[in-house]
């Protein structure tokens, strides 16, 4: 059986929830990021990753998701965003039993974007630290992930179609 690092072992964590944030501009791209050194290095993704397990009187809620992934995106990518401006988007189950929880961020200009990333890459370099991710991408649809260098989370097509046939707010669980 095989856990995750975040479940400390746990049986009961099995399959994991991994909350991740969809940036997107006001121009309706949404904004990946691709990995640096961590597994898998070169790999393009959404902001996010394992959930944390609770303390023991703490409940693994939306609302604990949901503050997960605000502490990953600016985390991951510098673009502070308050947990209660994340709106839940979708709920996939991964091919190995795993459970991806997706939220959307407010839209933001992408230059905007752009900036807080560059300065939490400069805030990690400065502090002799390797930020995880590399660089960052605008994509439309899944097309576009063709013209992305090296390779791709098997989450991320399936929610790049979602969001060009639903570019609403409205959440879907599939």
């Amino acid at each position: 059986m095989t856990l995750c690092a975040a479940c400390r072992g746990r049986p009961h964590c099995r399959p994991c929830s991994s909350p991740s944030c969809n940036p997107r501009t006001t121009d309706g791209c949404w904004w990946g990021a691709c990995r640096r050194g961590r597994p898998p290095p070169g790999r393009w993704q959404l902001p996010g990753g394992s959930a944390e397990p609770p303390a023991d009187h703490e409940r693994l809620d939306e609302a604990a998701l949901r503050r997960h992934a605000a502490r990953e995106l600016a985390e991951e990518t510098g673009v502070d965003t308050a947990p209660h401006e994340l709106r839940l988007w979708a709920v996939t189950r991964g091919r190995r039993g795993s459970t991806g929880v997706y939220f959307r961020a407010p839209a933001r200009p992408a230059s905007v974007l752009a900036e807080r990333f560059m300065a939490a890459v400069a805030a990690e370099t400065a502090l002799g630290r390797e930020p995880e991710f590399a660089e960052t991408a605008l994509v439309r649809s899944p097309a576009d992930l063709g013209t992305l260098p090296g390779s791709h989370a098997d989450y991320l097509e399936i929610v790049l179609r979602r969001y060009a046939h639903r570019p609403d707010d409205s959440p879907e669980r599939a």
